[in-house]
């Protein structure tokens, strides 16, 4: 499943990262702050008003905000 299916507060483990539909840039900064393969993960917030953009996730002890292109393009494996 997607990031973005993934229940909040439920752990999960990224399985693969489509990396050809991000931007080098964005990429970049991703993979900066911890987002591939291996690691655990779990969605703390999502966003309101019909869109779910952005998805508040926890990586380790940082969190980070997605949008939702994003997270579609993480393949994840619930805990």
């Amino acid at each position: 499943m997607t990031l973005d299916a993934l229940d909040s507060g439920r752990p999960a483990t990224i399985t693969a990262v489509d990396w050809s539909v991000v931007a080098a840039d964005e990429a970049k900064r991703l993979r900066a702050l911890g987002v591939d393969e291996g690691v655990e993960i779990s969605v703390t917030h999502r966003g309101v008003f019909g869109t779910r953009d952005p998805i508040a996730i926890r990586l380790g002890r940082t969190m980070i905000a997605l949008r939702r292109a994003h997270a579609l393009a993480i393949e994840v494996e619930a805990a």
